[in-house]
């Protein structure tokens, strides 16, 4: 039974036979699929018009069977495909993390956070995306946008005057757009803002005409003029060039003054070498030409140094001939003019002869205290004892005056001192209160008039017999050396420096001034050696310099210099 008969069956109201055909060709009816109302769906196509002798058409699954193949290959051949192409498809799947970094520097950007180093500026994050993604054009065209904005934060700041603000963003354009003109006119413009009022031309033309002259340094001399120069425009190379001749001639000196034997000239003029230019290839070996000199003359300087100290303990002091200590520290301070032995040594015949005075003084002979006083002044003139020494004769001298006008002097011993008027005592008591607040403050002999010296004589001036001011002005060596410890330990070396050389003025005698110099000298070359190591060369320079000073032959300093003059 076929579908059809099962049709008739259910549909028609009588039996109707049915007519046999070609059981040959017979096949099976093509049924379409159901529709919803679940009644077969036949085809109204010619083959079924014709009847049953025409051969049907092949059924439509013989259709599809080639099909089959073709789909298959062209599934495996795209398969291949996005195989070999995973890293390239992969790349497209958008990133989270880059769009999460891109999507922050945008914001960034829009709030007008350029630059940083925080991690959450502009720049940095597109930077980061960057890293993330090298090709990504998000990331290349933010950092465009951030130089361009960098562009216009520099030329506002220019025009409000904020000329280091706009010469960063400047910097930072220039990074990231490599030039342009925007950035060279604003380079131009900042350049000449920071000329301001000063006429290069002229400035070199006197610099010039200063170098001619041979005024190589100082106020006025064409080192300075040209640094003026370098200052309105550092990237001026007629300056730059007019500064290194500046630096040639003063080499040449020092070396014509060391080849004469003329160390203390030479000295100086490297000095002034050093202060105008600190990174001169020529001062390192100046430096060792100097060491040099110094140690040929050590024998002699240590000879003269220990005769006079011989002399000191004999009591040959001063005086005529040159057998004295006097004359001993003079001829060594004639070999070496920066020689801390022999300063300290001149510092001491100072004090011995200020003890002679105060014992003249003692017994009555004003003369001759003055007379030792005027020569301890030569070598120790702004020695606190020295200034209280003055200040007893001064005193003791208005008490040995006569008071009625009549009667002859009398031993100063045997009078009373006048008394102080009230406004004297104020006076006094201000000064002194003053001296001490000045004392704390650090300003023992600077500034001048206002320094805890200065203020100590006045009182001194008043009464030259007031315990309080004497006392005070005989501890500030003690005072100075105190806060030259503290100001070390601080690492204040300035400051430090600063109080060595009070000690120095105060009381040049003082035995342990060696031993204070080294550990300066020390804390400078440890300074300078963190510098090196950081880059700061400039900074090193100085450092050592500072160090030179206090122990020109330290092994170690030499070694530093070599250091800063081999380059980084």
């Amino acid at each position: 039974m076929n579908g059809r008969k099962d049709q008739h069956e259910h549909g028609s109201q009588g039996r109707t036979e049915p007519t046999m055909g070609n059981l040959d060709n017979l096949e099976a009816p093509v049924q379409a699929p159901r529709d919803d109302d679940g009644l077969p769906h036949f085809s109204s196509g010619p083959e079924h018009r014709r009847g049953s002798s025409a051969r049907p058409p092949a059924p439509r699954e013989r259709k599809r069977g080639w099909l089959i193949p073709v789909v298959l290959l062209v599934a495996i051949g795209a398969g291949t495909g996005l195989w070999i192409e995973q890293d390239k498809l992969r790349g497209l799947v958008p990133s989270t993390e880059l769009d999460g970094v891109l999507g922050r520097a945008e914001i960034a950007l829009q709030e007008g956070r350029l630059d940083g180093n925080d991690g959450s500026s502009a720049r940095e994050l597109f930077e980061a995306a960057r890293a993330l993604q090298p090709d990504n054009d998000r990331a290349r065209d933010g950092l465009r946008k951030v130089g361009l904005a960098e562009v216009a934060r520099a030329d506002a700041a220019l025009q409000a005057g904020k000329l280091d603000e706009a010469d960063q963003a400047l910097a930072a354009a220039r990074e990231l757009l490599g030039g342009g003109s925007d950035v060279d006119r604003l380079g131009q413009a900042l350049s000449a803002a920071r000329n301001g009022s000063v006429q290069t031309a002229n400035l070199i033309e006197q610099a010039q005409a200063a170098l001619d002259a041979g005024k190589l340094d100082g106020d006025g001399g064409a080192g300075a003029l040209y640094r003026k120069v370098l200052t309105a425009d550092p990237g001026n190379a007629v300056a730059s060039h007019g500064l290194d001749k500046v630096g040639e001639a003063l080499a040449a000196q020092a070396h014509k003054a060391l080849d004469a034997g003329d160390r203390a000239t030479a000295s100086t003029l490297t000095d002034r070498l050093a202060a105008l230019l600190p990174n001169y290839g020529e001062l390192p070996a100046l430096r060792a030409a100097l060491v040099q000199a110094s140690q040929q003359d050590n024998s002699q300087l240590t000879d003269a140094i220990k005769q006079g100290q011989d002399a000191l303990r004999a009591g040959r002091i001063a005086g005529e001939g040159n057998d004295t200590a006097l004359a001993y520290f003079k001829a060594a301070l004639a070999i070496d003019p920066d020689n801390a032995d022999a300063k300290a040594g001149l510092g001491q015949v100072a004090q011995a002869l200020i003890v002679q005075a105060n014992a003249a003084i003692d017994s009555g002979d004003n003369a001759q205290a003055r007379k030792l006083l005027d020569q301890a002044a030569a070598w120790a003139p702004r020695s606190a004892e020295l200034a209280a020494a003055r200040a007893h004769l001064g005193d003791t001298r208005k008490a040995a005056a006569p008071t009625d006008g009549v009667g002859p002097a009398q031993d100063a011993d045997n009078l009373q001192h006048p008394p102080l008027t009230p406004q004297q005592s104020a006076e006094l008591a201000r000064t002194v209160q003053r001296a001490e607040a000045a004392a704390a403050q650090g300003k023992l002999m600077l500034p001048p008039g206002e320094s805890a010296y200065d203020l100590y004589r006045q009182a001194l001036a008043i009464d030259g017999n007031n315990e309080t001011a004497r006392h005070g002005l005989e501890t500030l060596p003690n005072l100075a050396i105190s806060q030259f410890n503290q100001a070390l330990a601080a690492g204040r070396l300035s400051v430090a420096s600063d109080r060595l050389a009070d000690l120095s003025d105060l009381s040049p005698g003082d035995a342990g001034q060696g031993q204070l110099r080294q550990r300066l000298a020390g804390a400078w070359m440890d300074q300078a050696e963190q510098q090196l190591q950081s880059g700061d060369r400039p900074g090193a320079a100085q450092s050592l310099d500072g160090a030179r000073k206090l122990a020109p032959g330290n092994p170690r300093l030499t070694a530093l210099m070599a250091r800063l003059s081999s380059g980084p």
